[in-house]
């Protein structure tokens, strides 16, 4: 791969060029009907554009979906990454996506456009980027930071591994971990956030530069290895601030007028010293920041009291966003004091979700915030950024009228928000609104939400733990002498590569180009494939590699009812990953079996284990679009109740291991700790419902990937799953920490000894490494070995050589038990 620069090749590097590639007309002031892609948006979704009033309307948006309505930057990516295209045609792509999202905000009259939100991979890995602060292992000497550095610290190489992923707060979103030390040469390494404000402003939109706070860019770092675990990353901060200082320099000299910085760790429970950073850093950027506009934006959920106090009182700032819904309590800590003299960015279009906005109450709250911080204070603008909803409601063809007048994606959203900033400053638009409070009152009226005898099973599951009557060890003991497993058993967490013949399979079976029977025989066939590879490879407790599954979400979401399903609401997940979140909108039933056709079968072709695949009740709620109506416990019951049906179902059909994947349990931990152990109560309890019911020989595993569990262990032991498989190896093995800080650990547990999200492959001598790491904390008897997660989205080409060292190793380390014994 070439080392070419982030922007020095890019269209948009000539202005003149700039302009032939994504020239467009661009009326800020338009009176017109807004000009939004492809077919018209249903009635309540249509708004037409009038001059503004003397009184300027105020609106923003925090961020946008960086993908595309149709995915065109993750087939861009990946096309680039296969060597397929060159560096010009990915930026040509990214060029014009982002010429197309401006343009779609500056039509509908949004006031402060966000840019820099845009990014290849992920937007903390560019604030990496801008600081220089790259890795040694990555072999960078300076200069401007390219495609070759930059996706190599994503994705890693083939002689280097990636750096660290995780979850971004409480969302399914992931970002890139900075790795920091007191050695780190800190340097202005990539101008990106300047190129897109200077590519915007040539298209006529002068935008809003966004960047990663500094204060949170240190909070949501990590000490890179050999760095003291208790090396103080906010002592760095005088390192980045003439970084940033530089960055608003430039773009001062741009031409910017404001600056957002992201500061989202505001919301999180911060210790006193960890505030003071927040007051030195802003007090040390002052003098540079003269002359701008500075705007610090919170997001996803409540700022704590004292928080709110130190923000608020910071000099150089201009405004401060809030999210509003799911920050509820804030609105009183602005009611009792705003400074006058400050912007109130009012986060009250939602950010995190798919519903359509209630207007008349959000009005309401706007009109009510106006008397307390004054008329021309009051932004309206999301929650947070709009990258964690989908992009465009009118590409969905198949959703009916009724659920779909509920709705509102990216695209409608900002059309909300316009809505709402126009309404403010008195030219409501009577039409929009009334059609808006019909779509409400449909949907709360509607009897496709609301099944009684759903309601009555979930009541029910009051007063009772639902536990196994069995403790795990016993459990244990019964599951080996029928399961007669080795020491250190293999296996893998589920799925197997998803090749382009398999998705052109499923593709015509849904379009009804093939038949059933032929649909049914081609999947048979992979599945066979999986099988015997498995058993060449010589793994202990066997997979069918879920062939039949779009997503591990969406496949059971699809068979049970209260469900609906998009066909292009894809969100990012990670790098050119993207899901395609159900839409739970009413009660949650399971109508037949989903899953036992296909494990039955794949257990007929073996006589080793084969388990059972299903996806536990709170990732299906937390990896969802979930509805509002309600609170969310109370819809991951009546998950629970559907998936328990599913596990007695399979236990009666033979299946004796059984994998009820718990993913995302961990994301969707409150960020307050005063919140957080309702939540583990109820979600915890949600998956001990799942599997309550079964024999004791019996042996039910879950998964879990890609977050900090340390501080949820407790819980994850509460779960009383027999075994559990869970990420390790690209967190540098942070989770072994917490066993080597003397928590016990009874039930079998398979930390991860790879990293599936990278092409490398790992040798068996580092898998064995990694074993005896894991051996030094762990007892051999529970110990599994596993790669970290699915292997969905790598290829037979780097699956068959990296389970064979896997196995491999396993097998050198039982020897070397057995010669020790």
């Amino acid at each position: 791969m070439s080392q070419v620069s982030l922007h020095s090749l890019a269209p948009f590097s000539s202005v003149s060029l700039l302009k032939k590639l994504v020239s467009f007309p661009f009326p800020l002031l338009a009176s017109r009907s807004l000009a939004l892609p492809t077919r018209a948006p249903p009635s309540y979704l249509r708004l037409t554009l009038r001059p503004f009033s003397l009184r300027a309307m105020a609106s923003h948006i925090v961020g946008y979906p960086r993908m595309g309505p149709k995915r065109e930057l993750k087939f861009a990516l990946e096309s680039f990454w296969d060597g397929k295209s060159s560096a010009e045609e990915l930026q040509k792509v990214a060029a014009d996506l982002r010429s197309s999202i401006w343009r779609q905000m500056s039509e509908a009259g949004i006031k402060y456009i966000p840019s820099n939100t845009f990014s290849y991979y992920d937007q903390m890995l560019d604030n990496t980027a801008m600081l220089g602060a790259v890795p040694p292992r990555y072999g960078w000497n300076g200069g401007e930071i390219g495609f070759d550095v930059y996706f190599s610290m994503a994705r890693g190489n083939a002689s280097v591994p990636a750096m660290e992923m995780t979850k971004w707060f409480d969302t399914n979103y992931h970002y890139i971990v900075p790795e920091l030390g007191p050695d780190v040469k800190f340097s202005y390494a990539s101008h990106k956030a300047v190129d897109e404000y200077k590519e915007a402003k040539a298209l006529g939109v002068d935008s809003v530069p966004v960047l990663i706070g500094p204060v949170s860019y240190l909070l949501l770092s990590k000490p890179a290895k050999g760095v003291e675990k208790s090396f103080s990353l906010l002592s760095l901060i005088g390192k980045i601030l003439p970084i940033y200082k530089e960055v608003v320099a430039e773009l001062k000299a741009a031409g910017a007028t404001w600056i957002q910085f992201d500061e989202p760790t505001l919301v999180l429970d911060l210790e006193s010293h960890q505030l003071q950073a927040f007051t030195h850093a802003y007090s040390e950027l002052e003098s540079s920041l003269s002359g701008l506009n500075v705007l610090i934006e919170t997001y996803f959920a409540d700022v704590p009291v004292e928080t709110y106090k130190t923000l608020t009182s910071l000099k150089a700032v201009t405004g401060f966003g809030f999210d509003l819904v799911r920050g509820t309590k804030t609105l009183d800590l602005i009611k009792s004091g705003f400074p006058s003299d400050k912007y109130l960015f009012a986060g009250v279009v939602d950010g995190r979700n798919i519903w359509a906005n209630d207007l008349a109450s959000s009005l309401s709250t706007l009109q009510a915030l106006e008397g307390i911080v004054g008329k021309e204070k009051v932004v309206v603008s999301t929650s947070c950024s709009l990258l964690h909803t989908a992009v465009d409601l009118v590409n969905e063809t198949k959703l009916d009228k009724e659920l779909k007048s509920w709705l509102a994606f990216a695209a409608q959203k900002i059309v909300e928000v316009n809505a709402l900033a126009k309404a403010l400053v008195g030219q409501k638009d009577e039409a929009f609104f009334a059609s808006n409070a019909t779509a409400h009152a449909s949907r709360k009226s509607s009897p496709r939400v609301t099944n009684e005898a759903v309601q009555k099973a979930a009541a029910a599951l009051r007063g009772s733990d639902h536990r196994r009557a069995t403790n795990v060890s016993a459990r244990l003991d019964a599951q080996q002498k029928k399961l007669n497993l080795p020491i250190l058993p293999t296996t893998t967490i589920g799925s197997f590569p998803q090749t382009m013949d398999l998705r052109r399979v499923r593709r015509e079976y849904k379009a009804k180009k093939i038949s059933e029977t032929d649909y049914v025989n081609a999947i048979k066939e992979e599945i066979n494939k999986v099988v015997k590879l498995q058993e060449v490879l010589d793994i202990d407790v066997l997979v069918h590699g879920e062939p039949e599954r779009n997503d591990m979400v969406e496949y059971f979401g699809e068979q049970l009812s209260g469900f609906a399903f998009t066909v292009n609401g894809w969100v990012q997940s990670y790098g050119s990953r993207c899901v395609k979140p159900p839409i739970i909108f009413g009660d949650v039933s399971r109508p037949k079996a989903m899953t036992v056709f296909w494990s039955s079968m794949a257990q007929s072709m073996t006589k080793r284990p084969m388990k059972g695949m299903l996806t536990g009740p709170v990732t299906i709620l937390n990896w969802s679009f979930v509805r509002n109506d309600q609170p969310r416990h109370e819809t991951c019951y009546q998950i629970a109740l559907a998936i328990k049906d599913e596990v007695e179902d399979l236990e009666r059909a033979g299946i004796t291991v059984i994998q009820i994947d718990e993913a995302a349990l961990r994301e969707g931990l409150p960020l307050r700790k005063s919140e957080q152990s309702f939540y583990l109560d109820w979600a915890v309890h949600s998956f001990r419902i799942t599997n309550c019911g079964v024999k004791d020989t019996t042996q039910i595993h879950t998964h879990m990937c890609y977050s900090n569990f340390n501080d949820i262990i407790h819980s994850i032991i509460n779960m009383d799953a027999d075994v559990i498989t869970i990420e390790n190896s690209r967190s540098d093995e942070k989770l072994l920490s917490v066993f080597r800080e003397g928590v016990k650990y009874g039930a079998g547990i398979g930390p991860g000894v790879y990293d599936i999200h990278s092409p490398r492959i790992p040798s068996t001598e580092e898998v064995a490494d990694r074993i005896n790491k894991m051996l030094a904390v762990l007892e051999s008897n529970i110990l599994w070995v596993n790669p970290d997660c699915g292997l969905k989205t790598r290829k037979y080409t780097e699956v068959q050589p990296a389970l064979s060292n896997m196995v491999a190793a396993a097998k050198l380390i039982r020897t070397q038990l057995a010669s020790a014994n």
